[in-house]
């Protein structure tokens, strides 16, 4: 299992590597410079779970931005560089638990250097990010496009280029639209580096295309025991990154907490609101991300019963109402406009 031997890196109060829990980040699509969208973003990210938040630093403003942040929010955050080194030693300054730079884009080694001395005397993290869209031209001429190979070697130079510089607390990360090349693109530097990886699928899409090709991708890279922390990059509401990363880590076994729902995929034989109510258990039972807990919403007679026996709890409809079924056994029928409120009772008051 490479993620049981990759090195420990701290950022801010939380740790990465070394075996240790798989975080879950995102990041905002705020302006920085806006602390209060952003902070207000932040606080909805850390109440859906997301353990770690990224910002983008463009300007002066947005590093300034970072202090006051920071003084709002309980997760580390990181600052997003691109192509100014300043704005990477400002962000660091100004508090950042981590930077990401990708040092082919921030302008030569002595600017390499700057930010790499900053963050030693600060002992923070760099996340060096390479993706497939920002491949050298050489190494596109070398691989005849764009490949895992050149990918790998791509991150592998940059990383020399800080351990040259007498600094190894980092992450790497390497990303690509293309779902089996970011999977083989992880399985070859697994076997070369020890550092901890940072793994997503980037520019993954909209809320049903990116899901899919994250889960297909995080499954296939996690499943291998590679990976110490992921991002599921979605065009849309950022908690929806957060809400699917937890799902794929509790759906591998590499995460416990928090509710599954599970519902059938509806019939001629339903005879209650299943799509409905099955988004709003869906969205109410992340009110309690204590409870590690299975929920079935089934929809009729048939296989009802018998599948929402297997859950912890569930309701299995029948017509205008259905059967309020808690730890396999048949507790009460239920009116159908009152099945969500039941189920948020019966969690409110759950006892193992």
């Amino acid at each position: 299992m490479y993620r049981d031997h990759t090195r420990v890196v701290k950022i801010g109060d939380r740790v990465i590597g070394g075996g240790n829990p798989i975080l879950i980040q995102s990041m905002t699509n705020t302006p920085t410079q806006d602390v209060k969208a952003t902070v207000e973003q932040i606080h909805r990210l850390e109440a859906a779970g997301c353990e770690i938040v990224r910002c983008t630093v463009p300007d002066e403003e947005a590093a300034r931005a970072i202090s006051e942040i920071k003084k709002q929010i309980r997760i580390p955050l990181v600052a997003d560089i691109h192509f100014d080194y300043k704005m990477a030693i400002a962000a660091m300054e100004n508090g950042a638990d981590k930077i990401r730079i990708n040092p082919g884009n921030i302008g030569g080694r002595e600017k390499v250097a700057a930010v790499v001395n900053e963050a030693r005397d600060r002992r923070i993290p760099i996340r060096v990010g390479v993706n497939s869209g920002s491949l050298e031209r050489n190494l596109v001429e070398k691989y005849g496009g764009v490949t895992a190979e050149g990918i790998v070697e791509s991150a592998l130079d940059k990383v020399r280029m800080i351990e040259d510089l007498g600094y190894q607390n980092l992450v790497i990360s390497i990303k690509s639209s293309d779902v089996m090349m970011c999977v083989k693109a992880h399985e070859l530097l697994a076997g070369k580096t020890d550092y901890p990886l940072h793994v997503g699928i980037t520019e993954s899409g909209t809320l049903i295309s990116g899901n899919i090709k994250s889960s297909i991708g995080l499954a296939l890279i996690l499943n291998q025991g590679i990976g110490d922390t992921i991002r599921v990059s979605l065009t849309g509401d950022v908690t929806e990154e957060v809400k699917s990363a937890k799902l794929i880590l509790r759906t591998l076994g590499l995460r416990r907490g928090g509710i599954e729902v599970v519902s059938c995929p509806t019939c001629g034989r339903t005879k209650i609101d299943l799509i409905g109510l099955a988004n709003r258990v869906e969205t109410m039972v992340g009110e309690f991300p204590d409870l590690n807990l299975k929920v079935a919403v089934m929809g009729c007679a048939v296989n009802g019963p018998g599948e929402a026996k297997e859950a912890d709890l569930g309701i299995a409809g029948g017509i205008g109402e259905g059967l309020l079924i808690k730890k396999g056994e048949i507790v009460r029928k239920v009116p159908e406009a009152e099945f969500v409120s039941t189920l948020r009772h019966e969690l409110e008051h759950w006892k193992d």
